[in-house]
């Protein structure tokens, strides 16, 4: 049986990553990793999931919840550090 940490790993992201795609599109973690794996093999798909990591966070902070756009800022830079070179250059702001 696979299970969900064998899922994550064949994905290329982490599990912060990975909850935060679940968030983003309201599915299952197993769907998320498999949406992960698949848009990071996509051209632009690594800039796709920042900016829904980047939505999440203004909609975290709209809502007044700090914490949670903490989490997903530092899912943000993580990702932002492991996946650098699938990145377009772009600047990466939230604005």
């Amino acid at each position: 049986m696979i299970t969900i940490q064998d899922c994550i790993g064949m994905s290329d992201l982490d599990e912060a990553e990975i909850l935060v795609l679940a968030e983003h599109e309201h599915i299952s973690e197993i769907a998320a990793a498999a949406l992960g794996a698949y848009l990071l093999h996509q051209p632009k798909g690594a800039d796709k999931i920042v900016r829904m990591i980047e939505d999440d966070i203004r909609d975290a902070l709209d809502r007044g919840d700090k914490a949670h756009a903490k989490e997903l800022f530092m899912a943000l830079r993580h990702f932002l550090h492991e996946h650098a070179g699938e990145l377009s250059r772009r600047t990466t702001a939230l604005s």
